[in-house]
């Protein structure tokens, strides 16, 4: 499903946040938010769900107007959001049974356990898990609604090093399995430059995209971000070149 954003634009309390925001997503693509902290990134996909309202602009998904909440967006926060007493199977299954199809979600996610890094763990609790195995619990909950288009909001921003590289190196791998148009908050330039087809770059607040970067190298390895040294740097001063210090 191709995603298309035209002109949005949102205001809080008389304070300009997004000015006139202008973007697409191609069908099955990874697309990655960049910018300064607090420019309105998240508030770009708060938008896309219907959460927040545009003061003007149009989201359009294969053409059909959206506005409000949609079965087009499925929303991953950063924070896993899994609920203490339930089981990992029941929490992975919320959207089934919200949409009262329970019984065939949790076939499905039944299913899905041993590709998403859980197998053994559907009558574990949340406790019971690491920050890692969580996220990827929540992933799969975000995996199993029927939405096409996949909205990341810093999904590994509250792991630690070690564990959001080795989360990145997963969800490389799972894009091509997953096979969902994807838009990815993050303030992370090496999670973004390792798992996107294109960065979108954001001015502060009130935001506008401000540079576009297409990265067409298919074959990521950590050995070839680490060799991403230039684009880094140039990713970096494209920031920085519209941020007021």
């Amino acid at each position: 499903m191709k995603l298309n954003v035209q002109d949005l634009t949102f205001s809080y309390e008389d304070k300009k946040i997004l000015d006139g925001i202008t973007f697409s997503v191609e069908e099955g693509e990874f697309v990655s938010l960049l910018g300064p902290s607090g420019c309105g990134k998240s508030t770009i996909l708060k938008l896309l769900t219907g959460v927040l309202t545009p003061v003007k602009g149009s989201i359009t998904a294969d053409g059909q107007g959206i506005r409000g909440l949609s079965q087009a967006f499925s929303y991953m926060p950063q924070n896993d959001l899994l609920f203490p007493w339930k089981t990992i199977l029941d929490n992975v299954c919320l959207y089934g049974q919200i949409h009262g199809s329970l019984d065939k979600v949790r076939q499905e996610a039944r299913k899905r356990f041993l590709e998403f890094g859980l197998a053994g763990c559907e009558d574990f609790y949340p406790a019971q898990l690491s920050g890692g195995m969580r996220q990827r619990a929540a992933f799969l909950r975000t995996s199993l609604c029927q939405a096409d288009i996949l909205l990341l909001d810093e999904p590994f921003g509250a792991l630690d090093v070690i564990t959001r590289g080795e989360m990145q190196d997963w969800l490389l791998e799972m894009r091509k399995k997953l096979n969902r148009t994807v838009l990815l908050v993050t303030h992370d330039m090496d999670e973004a430059i390792y798992l996107s087809d294109r960065i979108l770059i954001l001015s502060q607040s009130p935001a506008r995209i401000t540079d576009e970067l297409l990265l067409e190298e298919k074959s990521r390895s950590r050995d070839w971000l680490y060799r991403q040294g230039g684009l880094r740097k140039e990713i970096h001063e494209r920031i920085m070149a519209n941020t007021s210090l």
